[in-house]
């Protein structure tokens, strides 16, 4: 049990740094990604997700966004085996 906590405190970690630095990156002043704009933002959040999943995935099901929750389900991968009682936040 604590392996899966520590994958999903690891896979959220890197969501949380890698999606926040892409915005940072584009809204402050004298960066090179400044105003880049919404699709960089978009991709980089797309790519904090992908990490985050490669990360918690083999251990723990990688639940760090309903979003990939509702993805396995629509798939139909793991019918249900590791779904959490609630969503991490």
């Amino acid at each position: 049990m604590v392996e899966k906590f520590l994958a999903e405190v690891l896979g959220t970690g890197a969501l949380v740094l890698l999606g926040d630095g892409v915005v940072a990156g584009v809204l402050l002043a004298r960066s090179k990604a400044q105003n880049s704009g919404w699709i960089v933002i978009t991709s980089g959040w797309a790519f904090a997700v992908m990490v985050g999943v490669l990360i918690a995935g083999p251990i723990s099901g990688a639940h760090l966004n309903p979003a990939v929750t509702l993805g396995l389900a629509i798939n139909g991968a793991r019918r249900g085996t590791r779904r959490p009682s609630r969503p991490a936040r």
